[in-house]
């Protein structure tokens, strides 16, 4: 089988799933949640800070995460341009 027509086929049964998913954010949460617990277990790696402040930190790590992103982004674009 082609492999555009794989894609294709692919393509409709993940259009089908969505499409009989009542609640879209329950089944995404659990990948939500492990995303964001990366960046805990990057600031804390040992788990002694406390919530508080490892929450903080792993927003700011967040934050750069994406700021990383929206720079390779730019510079990707740019290139392109060029």
């Amino acid at each position: 089988m082609p492999q555009r027509q794989r894609q294709l086929i692919g393509a409709i049964g993940a259009h089908e799933s969505w499409a009989r998913t009542p609640d879209r954010a329950a089944r995404t949460a659990p990948g939500r949640r492990a995303f964001l617990e990366r960046f805990e277990r990057e600031v804390d790696p040992d788990g002694t800070l406390p919530p508080a402040e490892r929450a903080k930190r792993a927003e700011s790590a967040r934050k750069a995460y994406f700021a990383r992103l929206a720079l390779k982004s730019a510079q990707s674009r740019r290139k392109a341009v060029a």
